[in-house]
């Protein structure tokens, strides 16, 4: 069955320029990962479930933080996994400093037989576009290329 994930690509505009809100996943396998490993805030749901409903429930869900606005429904975008990821952009700000993030569960190290629970994002913030498109995972970059062209 093909996965398929909601999410939020907030943006603003700071001093002309526009900016976009990217999360880092928690965990050790993400710890020493910068460049290619952040994402919008996003995550899965199921067959009938509203799209958008879900992205705003797991931009609550990752930051503690909810969102409300005019959202503008940006074109699908297939992750390497092969997983779809269907975001809107929406205009907004919120202190990247003040996430409160849910937690996830696994066994760690592996093997040990020990459970550990890890933020499911440890970290936020704001970038430019020229620095958002470094940060983000190659998958999720015709996001941000789709609201550079809808914003300037």
């Amino acid at each position: 069955m093909l996965k398929q994930s909601a999410g939020i690509l907030l943006y603003r505009m700071t001093d002309e320029q526009l900016q976009v809100f990217l999360v880092h996943p928690g965990g050790p396998f993400f710890r020493k990962k910068d460049e290619g490993a952040w994402s919008i805030p996003k995550g899965e749901y199921v067959d009938g479930e509203e799209p958008l409903a879900a992205a705003q429930r797991e931009f609550e869900e990752e930051t503690g933080q909810t969102i409300r606005g005019n959202f503008v429904k940006l074109q699908p975008v297939k992750q390497k996994s092969g997983k779809v990821v269907q975001a809107w952009a929406v205009e907004g700000d919120i202190d990247h400093n003040a996430i409160i993030s849910n937690l996830f569960e696994i066994e760690w190290p592996p093997k040990s037989g020990k459970r550990v629970s890890f933020p499911e994002i440890d970290r936020a913030g704001w970038f430019t576009i020229d620095i958002a498109k470094q940060k983000i995972i190659p998958g999720q970059m015709g996001l941000i290329e789709e609201l550079e062209k809808l914003i300037t």
